[in-house]
This record gives structure tokens, C-alpha cells and sequence, in this order.
């Protein structure tokens, strides 16, 4: 047989098309083509695959070998294609005889010994193969993928996995000789430990918004002074939202795949990710000339915290505005489209000025009025425009440092938080956050009174009709943790009250 046709996976974005591995041997001068648009890593695959096979025992053909990556116009990277590739040279050399190899899938990156080392995107190719599975209505192929690579894809359900550890392993199970046992084995529930809520002391203001921002998914900035405590606050509002859904970690530990940094122990873990302010606009929202997610991608159902909002770069930051608004990011190329979810909570801190202690009581700032216009003009309107709630976070008096901690546990915040989620989802399917504006008509509509204040804030505050709907929105997460089922004046002042600061 000259002829070997195998399948297997590529990766466009969150997609997995698949693959068709054809590998012709003819007869002529030696040689090792690849065609079917593969990058450099799928290109050096023939000197991995030859390595691979002459090192457990077998022959490289002395022959024409063309290895077809089909369809042609999809671009092909990583060493994903080792397997397949060598598995369709002994196959068609004959040295090894497969059977059904219509009912298989594989995907693994072969070592120079023939070992099968762990692949990246190992879930969203597994979803893919099985969502087309099910359109077709047929039965569903196995999929013979690395040792390390089986947990991961046992998170799909229904999987038929075969991990195998090395290219000779495959080879006996495709010729009967010695079946691989299929791999079964779920995640087992574990508990996911986030720093405490109680190890913050004082700050009960910021506290208590942190806990409106968990209860509605919304967007924080908090100013205030040098070591005030605006990050560990933030580092504590992963452990107050709710715990994730199956489908939420899914989603999330996808992402993760696709950049390779997944691993068992974060799963059903809310990512909290933190990038320097260094980060360029490629880092923060994915691309590359392979797009790649980026970090508010590897945040997703998770918290992205900004921290010296500032510093970051005015073109960084602007590319976060279509994000805040939609829960995903298109990444477009010369040659390449992705699109990657990106439903992160956005969580900033920044100083109040460029030394960080304007309004200090003891007068340590030495900024003029024009350095703290610069500093503050940073950041544009519109994306503050995006930002929900926003609070002044003053420095910690001695007293409260010296004093036992005796605040409430994230535990116990959580557990109000998942209320009130609860409350929301079942009224509208979603949080208050990601509701349109008609929606917000529909369910966050305040009475009379609480009609009149927001009619008043929006000619004083000059608020634009962004602004207008995310004080609803805020002021229906309110009246959620009351146990309110109208929105009233009360949870309209507050609401106005954190976003004060966004228009003065």
C-alpha cells in the first residue's frame, strides 16, 4: 500500500478543524516533501519522524514521500502532525498493517526517541471532534492522543481517549497486537483556596463594593494612596464570585489549552491575572501571526486586574474597549481570523496622582495641578465610560492595622454573592452586567422617585446614555442584595455615588 490516509486536528482560534493527513510514497530519488501550508514547527516534523521511527526499530523508507495536510488553504502548526505523519509512512511502507483507521483521530509531538510528548489546545480539539460527531449523527471516533495529554481530554464527556506514551504503543494497538486501554478517569472536585476576604483590614467601604462587583459582575477602579491595600482587595474577588458551572470551567480551561498553560490542579479555578504594565496591546488582548489568546482571553469567567491603570500603555487600554462591551475579542491578520472569549471582570487600582498622596493630612504630595491633569488624562473618557463602580480606597489609620482581624470571611461573602447571582439568573438568565438596554427597560426600571434623582444626576453629571444604563444596571445588582424586586431611590444614590468619580 503507497497510500496512507489518517485524520487529525488543527487550530484556528477556539476552533479545531479537522484535518486530513495523506503521506504517498512513490518511487524516485529520496526525498521528504510537506505540503498543505505548514509553518516551520510542521515542517521540521520529517527530521523528528525520521529520528522517531529508525530509533524504535523500523525502516525510513528510501523512497518519494509526500505527505498532503488537507485542506489546503488552512494554515498547519506545531508538532501536533508527528504522530500521523509517522504512523502514514509505516502504514504505507507496510510496515505495520492498522485497522479501522476511519474509527481514530491522533494528534501527539513525537520525541527523537518515538516518545509522544504533550500537546497544546488538547480540549478544544476534543470538543470539536466531538461537536462534529454529532452533526453528522455518527459514531464517534476515538482519539489517540500523549499520556499527558489524557486528562485534559477526559474533561469532554463521552470520549473514547487512547493515551499512548510512545509511537511503538500506537503502532500495536493499531495492528491489535496490544490494545491501549481507553481512558476514563474524571477530574475529581477539589477545593479551590483564594486568599481571604478576612485578612483585610479596615477598608469597609471598599469592602462592601467589592461585594457589589461580585454580586453583578461589574467593572472596579480603585484610587487611593501607596499601600492602602487596592491589591489585595482585588486579589480576594476571584474567592467572592460564585463558584464556576461545568460549562464555565470548560470554557475557561479551553482557553487555557490553547496557550499551554492549562493544568488539573487550576481546574474550575477563577483565573486571576495580573499583567505588568509593561504588556503591549498584542499581550493583553491575543494575536501574533498565529493568533494566540491573550490575557483577558486567559481571564475568561475569571478577574483581570490592572494594577497602576496609568502606566499602561493609551493604545493598550483602548483595546479593551470593545471587549468590556461584547465578552469576546475578534483578532484579525493578513492571513489568519480568530475569535476568543474574553468575559473577564476587569479590576483596576490606580494612585491618585503621579507620587500617589494627593489629599494626604499630612501634606506629603508635591504634585502641581498640571501633573496631576497629565497623569489623570491617561485615561481617555470613553473607557472610563466602561468602568461600573469606582471608589476612593483611603490609607489604613494605625489603629486598624494594630487591631485583630475580625471581618467577614470570603465564605461568608460568597455565600450572599451566590444568592444574589441566583436571583439574577433565574430573572434574566445572565448578570446585571451583561444586560441590554432592553433589558434593562425590562427589569431594572426604578420607581418614581428613584426615576427623578437619576434624571437629576444625568444633567449635573453630565452622563452619557453608557453611563446612564450602567447606573441602572449597578442600582438592579442593589436591589438584588436587598431582596428588592423594584430598583428605588436608595439603590439609585448609591449607584450614582461610585460613579461620581468617573465624571468629576
Amino acid at each position: 500500500m503507497a497510500l496512507a490516509v489518517l485524520r487529525s486536528r488543527a487550530l484556528s482560534g477556539m476552533m479545531a478543524p479537522e484535518v486530513t493527513v495523506e503521506v504517498h510514497l512513490a518511487s524516485g530519488l529520496p526525498a521528504f516533501t510537506l505540503v498543505g501550508l505548514p509553518d516551520t514547527e510542521v515542517k521540521e516534523a520529517r527530521e523528528r519522524v525520521r529520528a522517531a521511527i529508525q530509533n524504535c526499530g523500523f525502516e525510513f523508507p528510501q523512497r518519494r514521500i509526500t505527505v498532503n495536510l488537507a485542506p489546503a488553504d488552512l494554515p498547519k502548526e506545531s508538532g501536533r502532525f508527528d504522530l500521523p505523519i509517522a504512523l502514514g509512512i509505516l502504514i504505507a511502507s507496510g510496515q505495520i498493517k492498522a485497522n479501522n483507521l476511519d474509527h481514530y483521530e491522533f494528534a501527539g509531538e513525537l520525541a527523537l526517541s518515538g516518545e509522544l510528548r504533550a500537546i497544546r489546545g488538547t480540549l478544544a480539539m476534543c470538543a470539536a471532534m466531538r461537536r462534529d460527531g454529532d452533526a453528522i449523527n455518527s459514531k464517534q471516533r476515538s482519539f489517540v492522543l500523549p499520556v499527558d495529554s489524557a486528562p485534559e481530554a477526559a474533561l469532554i464527556h463521552d470520549m473514547r481517549i487512547f493515551p499512548a506514551a510512545n509511537l511503538l504503543q500506537v503502532c500495536a494497538h493499531l495492528g491489535g497486537r496490544e490494545l491501549i486501554s481507553s481512558y476514563g478517569v474524571s477530574p475529581a472536585p477539589t477545593e479551590v483556596i483564594y486568599p481571604d476576604l478576612s485578612e483585610v483590614k479596615g477598608q469597609a467601604p471598599a469592602k462592601r463594593l467589592l461585594e457589589v462587583a461580585a454580586s453583578g459582575a461589574h467593572s472596579l477602579l480603585m484610587s487611593g494612596p501607596p499601600g492602602a491595600g487596592k491589591s489585595m482587595l482585588a486579589q480576594r474577588l476571584p474567592g467572592l464570585l460564585p463558584p464556576m458551572t461545568a460549562e464555565e470551567a470548560l470554557e475557561s480551561a479551553a482557553v487555557h489549552s490553547l496557550a499551554g498553560t492549562f493544568s488539573m490542579e487550576k481546574w474550575s479555578q477563577r483565573a486571576f491575572r495580573s499583567p505588568h504594565h509593561t504588556s503591549s496591546s498584542v499581550a493583553l488582548v491575543g494575536g501574533g501571526s498565529t493568533p494566540r489568546p491573550g490575557e483577558i482571553s486567559l481571564a475568561h469567567y475569571g478577574v483581570l486586574f490592572l494594577d497602576e491603570l496609568p502606566e499602561f500603555s493609551r493604545t493598550v487600554l483602548e483595546a479593551l474597549r470593545e471587549p468590556l462591551e461584547s465578552g469576546v475579542i475578534h483578532v484579525s491578520r493578513a492571513a489568519r481570523r480568530a475569535e476568543f472569549p474574553a468575559r473577564f471582570q476587569l479590576v483596576a487600582a490606580m494612585n491618585p496622582c503621579p507620587c500617589g498622596f494627593l489629599g494626604d493630612a499630612l501634606g506629603k504630595c508635591r504634585c502641581t495641578p498640571d501633573q496631576v491633569a497629565r497623569y489623570r488624562s491617561k485615561l481617555s473618557g470613553p473607557f472610563l465610560d466602561r468602568i461600573d463602580l469606582m471608589l476612593d480606597v483611603p490609607a489604613v489609620s494605625e489603629a486598624e492595622l494594630s487591631a485583630r482581624g475580625s471581618g467577614e470571611t470570603s465564605a461568608v461573602v460568597r455565600a450572599r454573592v451566590s444568592a444574589t447571582r441566583a436571583i439574577q439568573i433565574a430573572r434574566q438568565g445572565k448578570p446585571n452586567a451583561m444586560l441590554t438596554p432592553d433589558e434593562i427597560d425590562q427589569y431594572a426600571s426604578p420607581d418614581a422617585a428613584g426615576a427623578a434623582l437619576l434624571k437629576q444626576a444625568m444633567a449635573r453629571l453630565s452622563l452619557s446614555a453608557r453611563g446612564y444604563h450602567r447606573i441602572l444596571k449597578v442600582a438592579r445588582t442593589l436591589a438584588d442584595m436587598a431582596g428588592e424586586k423594584q430598583v428605588s431611590s436608595p439603590d439609585i444614590a448609591e449607584a450614582i455615588q461610585y460613579r461620581r468619580g468617573l465624571s468629576s
